[in-house]
């Protein structure tokens, strides 16, 4: 059996890992490239391998940058099936279709604006297409072995990151050899996700790195984020949280309408402006089994939040000027309606922007946490006067302690752990923290590189 990185290399985007024998390819993840633009083109190279030849695909998450390339995959030849956890499956209804339908809106404003260098931007992909794609979805529960290509038995346990998320177990029978592909792995004392199973056995594991080099910061973010509100509030502005449609925005509400109910904040308007994410949310509250928040738990966010459906209330409210929080995707502040607001908040000091998760190198939101003066929206650059504030102690993703926390509960011993989904360094210093306390061979693989597993 052999293992190719197509990508998820050096960068926390765009996660691609090609499993394969004498007769069948299966692909697990097929994500979108994010951030700096000689990534973003990366997804309109051809793909590296053909579409057509590949039998199958196995999702850990739901995440754009992991599931976000299956519309073009589709597109361009992909017949197989597309397997998935029950609640990824959901999630991906919701993510892909709104994927599309950005692309082609992006497009056509970039034409409207002129701000694009083609004549005629086309989008990547369609909701028409993502909606074909969804037509190859088929999913399993958690501990429940398939065979979606013949010869590789493959299995899903729980990741922590986000609803639907997994560790996807890869056995191969011809060579009884078991990879792991953590995906994206989740805190162990998140807010409202439980932490992630314990890991039995691999003999190749291959390991995420997004805060390989970095801990989350020890205050506590409920009471960082009460303050930043208040003082917000306390002179006339706006609060603002980007937020990634799936796990951060539930999240986020959650945790304000907690500081509301306990008055720790004043009484003020919350709104959810991400139709993707209001569709994300009901998901949510139908899944309430697989994390903390009971049923009025979640209720407190569907009832006390107000929803902003319709591009016509998403123009209405970016002309409020009393207190209120906002939630709004994207959480890099790479794209959707949260743009607009940025536009409307960004250039009044009474204002905050909260950033809660990862920032990808590359990205608005990368910028905006480390200082802009300025950022470009539109085709147009608009001043930098808003507080900004970074709480990554809110991220969905654990740190490289937790990493290992979780690493050392099972009973594992690989052969190899191949280390990927970070950036450069990021991956190279988990390499290292992995070597230091397992003692596991441990390799940062280069983008193509394809190994005997």
């Amino acid at each position: 059996m052999k293992l190719r990185f197509l990508g998820g290399t050096s960068t926390v985007t765009g996660s691609r890992y090609l499993l394969s024998d004498d007769n069948h390819r299966l692909l697990v993840d097929c994500g979108l490239y994010q951030g700096v633009k000689t990534l973003r083109r990366r997804n309109w190279a051809p793909f590296p391998v053909d579409p057509s030849t590949i039998n199958a695909v196995v999702l850990t998450h739901a995440h754009i940058d992991h599931s976000g390339y299956l519309p073009a995959l589709v597109k361009n030849g992909f017949k197989g099936k597309i397997y998935c956890t029950k609640a990824t499956h959901e999630l991906c209804n919701v993510l892909l279709p709104d994927a599309g339908y950005l692309q082609e809106e992006d497009a056509k404003y970039a034409a409207r604006k002129k701000f694009s260098k083609h004549e005629s931007p086309e989008p990547l992909f369609t909701e028409k297409d993502a909606r074909e794609a969804l037509k190859h979805f088929e999913s399993l529960h958690y501990h429940e072995t398939f065979e979606p290509v013949k010869g590789f038995e493959v299995s899903f346990t729980p990741a922590g990151h986000i609803l639907g998320s997994s560790c996807v177990h890869v056995h191969h029978k011809g060579s009884d050899r078991t990879v792991v592909f953590t995906g994206d792995v989740g805190r162990q004392n998140d807010i409202i996700m439980r932490p992630p199973e314990p890991l039995q056995h691999a003999d190749v594991l291959v390991c995420e790195s997004t805060y390989g080099d970095r801990l989350h910061g020890e205050s506590d973010p409920e009471a960082v984020l009460a303050e930043i509100i208040t003082k917000t509030a306390a002179r006339g502005g706006i609060t603002l949280m980007p937020a990634f449609a799936v796990g951060r925005a539930q999240m986020l509400l959650y945790v304000v309408h907690k500081l509301m109910g306990e008055g720790k904040i004043p009484e003020m308007p919350v709104y959810l402006n991400s139709p993707m994410a209001i569709k994300a949310t009901e998901t949510f509250i139908n899944h309430h089994k697989e994390h903390k928040l009971d049923q009025s738990q979640c209720a407190l966010i569907d009832n006390q939040t107000q929803y902003i459906r319709t591009v016509e209330e998403a123009i209405e409210l970016d002309t409020m000027r009393y207190p209120c929080v906002i939630v709004s995707a994207s959480g890099m502040a790479s794209g959707g309606r949260v743009l607009h607001h940025l536009k409307t908040l960004l250039p009044n000091p009474r204002n905050s922007i909260v950033f809660a998760g990862f920032q990808a190198p590359g990205t608005r939101g990368d910028a905006l946490v480390n200082g802009a003066q300025s950022v470009k929206i539109h085709g147009a650059y608009w001043p930098v006067k808003a507080e900004i504030h970074n709480l990554d102690s809110m991220s969905a993703h654990g740190d490289y302690k937790e990493i290992l926390t979780w690493l050392e509960q099972g009973n594992l011993k690989p052969d190899k752990v191949y280390v990927t989904h970070g950036e450069v360094v990021a991956s190279d210093t988990m390499r290292k923290h992995i070597t230091e306390k397992f003692g596991w061979e441990a390799e940062v693989p280069e983008l193509f590189e394809e190994v005997d597993i």
